[in-house]
């Protein structure tokens, strides 16, 4: 009696122990996922923001008299990308050259209104580069005067 009785028990003591292990593993497995999703997240969110900086430069320094920017794409980093970043400018103003396709408003009145630009960015992370199974998607839009 006590030869089976000890038997199941210890039949019992290492199925619970395969079960807290089985969890234990788990666990460790949704926090690292958790973790990596945060980390490709808060870049994406810091690569919106640099990237808008980034547009804001392009327009500061491209002569738009004849021709004005309206899409920049960046994949970062430039060896096996794992975020793209696709801005849109939108002009709003006076003197928007013609040639401009993404022109809001042409017929502002004020000085101070003229030549404002709305900037959409997107930044989005590569699911095959990554590993990651659920997409990641920053949307910034920002009004700016430059």
């Amino acid at each position: 009696m006590r030869r089976g009785f000890g038997l199941i028990t210890a039949i019992v003591i290492m199925i619970t122990v395969a079960t807290l292990m089985t969890l234990m593993i788990g666990l460790s497995s949704t926090s690292v996922k958790v973790t990596l999703d945060l980390y490709l997240k808060e870049q994406a969110e810091l690569l919106s923001r640099s990237a808008t900086e980034y547009a804001l430069l392009a327009i500061s320094g491209h002569e738009n008299n004849a021709s004005c920017i309206e899409n920049i794409n960046i994949s970062y980093p430039k060896t096996s990308p794992t975020h793209e970043a696709n801005i849109t400018i939108w002009y709003i103003g006076n003197g928007i050259p013609i040639a401009c396709s993404n022109i809001l408003v042409n017929n502002i009145e004020t000085n101070e209104s003229n030549l404002t630009v709305i900037i959409d960015t997107v930044v989005s992370v590569n699911l095959n580069n990554t590993g990651i199974t659920e997409p990641i998607r920053v949307h910034r839009r920002t009004i700016q005067k430059p």
